[in-house]
């Protein structure tokens, strides 16, 4: 097993129990041996491994372009939910089923093949300062989450983000950000069509969702996309109960995390009633399916 001794998690329950399942999963001779091949990792993103108090960092993204497509489209701007967003309009937002959030992403998305919205989200994050946080949106990610992807990988696992957060948005960054390749990126995905320029194929973007990648959608894209069962899987809300379930009750009966964010000062409290991304059943059901709760503030020695 590396060496990496996790320094930014905290001597305890919850660092012995990822240490212990990592050794046994490297070591031939234990009950817990896990094949290199099927050593998978999946990790939601909001809320798991950046921020996404007190909303999503794609729903910032959308409401700075807002403004262009609603240039182009000017009969939406009093129509909802394109008013809410607008006007800023937080509490109407959060009134939102996320799923409606998520098709008025991929609307304002529209039209733009995946390399120049890649471009757009790159020249966005460079400019970006998260409002609560009064840091770049690089700076948002949670340390204690990159090196534990980090230790996860020296001892073999191969990581994967498996999130509610478009595929486009999170593909143009993560690599950079966790050491993930796009093609190790599972997400909300709009419909595309193909058209020629000459004899050469250009994927353009349409104003439609694909599939919305959560709750057993995760579970189904996993199957889809992976081919195989995760055994190590980390989340932070009821939409990432699906697939820890999937990994702890898979033939190499895996382990799950979820993330409690209880540290309102050194980033936020919430659970049962934020709206975007509600933590209720998964905290219900934890102690008894055997979901391991991870503490903001209890289990981390540093956040940002």
């Amino acid at each position: 097993m590396s060496e990496n001794k996790l320094a930014l998690w905290k001597e305890g329950n919850i660092k012995k129990k990822i240490t212990d399942f990592v050794k046994n999963a490297c070591d031939e001779s234990s009950p817990g041996f896990i094949p290199p091949p099927e050593r998978i990792a999946a990790f939601d993103n909001d809320g798991t491994l950046w921020a996404e108090y007190p909303m999503q960092m794609q729903i910032f993204f959308a409401l700075d372009k807002l403004k262009d497509f609603i240039n182009e489209n000017p009969e939406k701007k009093d129509t909802q939910p394109f008013k809410a967003f607008i006007e800023k309009d937080l509490k109407t937002i959060l009134s939102f089923p996320k799923r409606d959030i998520m098709t008025f992403l991929s609307v304002t998305h529209q039209g733009r093949t995946p390399e120049d919205f890649q471009k757009h989200v790159l020249d966005w994050f460079e400019e970006f300062v998260h409002p609560r946080f009064k840091s770049s949106a690089y700076n948002c990610t949670y340390k204690p989450q990159c090196e534990l992807l980090e230790f996860l990988r020296e001892n073999g696992f191969k990581t994967f983000i498996v999130s509610g957060s478009g595929l486009n948005f999170m593909r143009a960054v993560a690599e950079r950000i966790y050491g993930i390749p796009p093609e190790q990126i599972i997400g909300t995905s709009g419909k595309t069509k193909v058209e020629y320029e000459g004899t050469k194929p250009v994927v353009t973007r349409l104003p439609e969702l694909l599939s919305y990648d959560d709750r057993e959608e995760k579970v189904n894209n996993i199957a889809l996309r992976i081919g195989r069962v995760p055994v190590f899987v980390f989340g932070n809300s009821d939409g990432d109960l699906s697939m820890m379930r999937y990994a702890i009750n898979s033939e190499r009966k895996g382990i799950a995390f979820l993330l409690h964010h209880d540290d309102d000062e050194r980033e936020a409290a919430y659970d049962r009633d934020f709206k975007l991304s509600p933590l209720k059943e998964a905290l219900d059901v934890s102690e008894a399916e055997g979901i391991n709760v991870v503490s903001m503030k209890n289990d981390w020695t540093q956040i940002f």
